[in-house]
């Protein structure tokens, strides 16, 4: 056993520390590409042991790697180079709710849906929803900065979080922000730390914002001939006074695959369905889905469909989640990404992401966050065909290529983790990138919190494949 090893188990149960191969390879994947092989797992339980695993890891110069529950889809806790996993997720899961204030402390492992679940019973809401909220951590949703659905309306994790507790690349602990709404005390540690992908340090404790929970909501489907028209009505529709919850859309191909897998009643003959919800007092839903019906009929909705109950609604909402199961069966491998740009480029980007599925000859869907502007084009191929990954990665780089020249951004809510790294000067400059490089180094001037991502290293490319 290496020195390093040793010391760590001086304040680490054994039961803690995971050494055997079969053991580490389980956490030498995420949601994303590639395998990496840890030394050592640690499954932290306090700050203590936190605390004591990076200042061992500093002290010899080992990489750290925070992981919650390995969800994320840009390969934020690989473990790249090696060393120490630090898993999180068996934390003893904390959540207390501050009524009167509207905030709730956390513990890193609490599931994110569990916060919103806790809010509900005091009339609250915890308003950030990405789709794994019923799996994810809420550590890793603040590493990410984790957006969804209600994105739109509500904001994302950066815009709930009132202060953090973080133990340091050196082993110290810091909090910042604090429990109060305004803050501007010295810099804003707060909103530097989330979406870092653990990169400055080991989030052990949020305060985060809750706010109280809608009187009511209304879903509607509205139904579209092409992808142009759809992108057109979710501009006309915010241009018009209303702002929805969520604004969600499906192209063609993500409707017929959800019909397939699991029939729900959607329109297979619709080039594009938007899905919005409505949420506020229920008088003034009345008003709003009329006015939304006026403008889809004025913008050339083909077919608009309206619940009148619960259930219905629910029906539709389920329908949307199950995208991602349903494509992922028409081919084995599914290569998710969440290029984001302006709202008013929305139909922009849909031209480019027709002429990418036709340069390349892919299976290219399209769904997402439209509202915001966030799409999650999927290109579903197969990981054991070396010549088609070849072209998806192409593909891929096409993808950030359109959304960048169209105003818009590498990634909003996905990370940039192994799988974006290469493409950070593309949308920053370089000036911009070594700027960030530098606070990066300030903050862990031995270079050990998860090396390997958001920066690229010399020569990165985006590999898909093992050959």
């Amino acid at each position: 056993m290496e020195k390093w090893m040793q010391v760590l188990t001086e304040k680490i149960p054994n039961q803690q520390l995971i050494s055997d191969l079969a053991g580490r390879y389980s956490y030498s994947f995420d949601a994303s590409f590639g395998e990496h092989l840890p030394d050592l797992v640690v499954q932290a339980k306090n700050r203590e042991e936190v605390v004591h695993v990076l200042k061992v890891a500093n002290d010899y110069h080992i990489p750290v790697y925070p992981r919650g529950q390995g969800t994320c889809l840009s390969g934020g806790p690989l473990p790249v180079h090696g060393g120490i996993v630090l898993d999180l997720s068996q934390w003893p899961q904390e959540i207390d709710v501050q009524v009167e204030d509207l905030t709730v402390s956390v513990s890193p492992s609490v599931r994110t849906a569990g916060i919103n679940e806790e809010a509900e019973k005091h009339g609250l809401m915890y308003p950030p929803d990405p789709s794994s909220a019923h799996v994810a951590t809420i550590g890793g949703n603040l590493a990410e900065n984790s957006g969804g659905p209600r994105g739109l309306k509500y904001g994302v994790t950066k815009d709930y979080v009132l202060g953090l507790e973080l133990v340091t690349p050196e082993g110290e602990i810091i909090r910042t922000g604090g429990q109060t709404i305004k803050n501007v005390t010295g810099f804003d540690l707060t909103k530097l730390i989330v979406g870092s992908e653990g990169t400055l340090g080991v989030i052990t404790e949020a305060t985060l914002k809750l706010v109280p929970k809608p009187l009511g909501k209304q879903t509607m489907m509205i139904e579209f001939m092409n992808l142009r028209t759809a992108g057109a009505a979710i501009s006309h529709t915010l241009t018009s006074g209303i702002l929805p919850a969520k604004i969600e859309m499906m192209d063609q191909a993500c409707i017929a695959a959800v019909e397939n897998f699991r029939p729900s009643g959607l329109p297979k003959d619709a080039a594009a369905i938007i899905i919005v919800e409505l949420d506020g007092h229920p008088e003034t839903l009345k008003v709003e889905i009329e006015m939304l019906q006026k403008i889809m009929r004025k913008i050339g909705a083909t077919g608009m469909t309206i619940p009148t109950t619960e259930k219905e609604a629910d029906d539709i909402w389920f329908a949307r989640k199950q995208v991602s199961p349903a494509i992922a069966k028409i081919k084995p491998t599914k290569v998710s990404e969440d290029a984001t740009v302006p709202r008013s480029k929305i139909p922009d980007m849909m031209d480019r992401l027709q002429e990418i599925k036709d340069k390349y000859s892919l299976e290219l869907v399209v769904f997402g966050h439209a509202g915001d502007g966030n799409l999650h084009p999927n290109i579903l191929c197969d990981k054991a065909d070396a010549a088609e990954m070849k072209r998806v990665e192409k593909a891929v780089q096409e993808i950030f290529e359109a959304a960048v020249d169209l105003g818009g951004t590498l990634s909003g809510e996905h990370g940039i983790g192994t799988m974006k790294a290469p493409f950070m000067e593309y949308e920053l400059g370089a000036a911009g990138l070594d700027m960030m490089k530098r606070i990066k180094e300030s903050w862990d001037p031995n270079g050990i919190m998860n090396p390997g991502k958001i920066f690229p290293e010399k020569g990165q490319k985006l590999v898909l494949t093992d050959g």
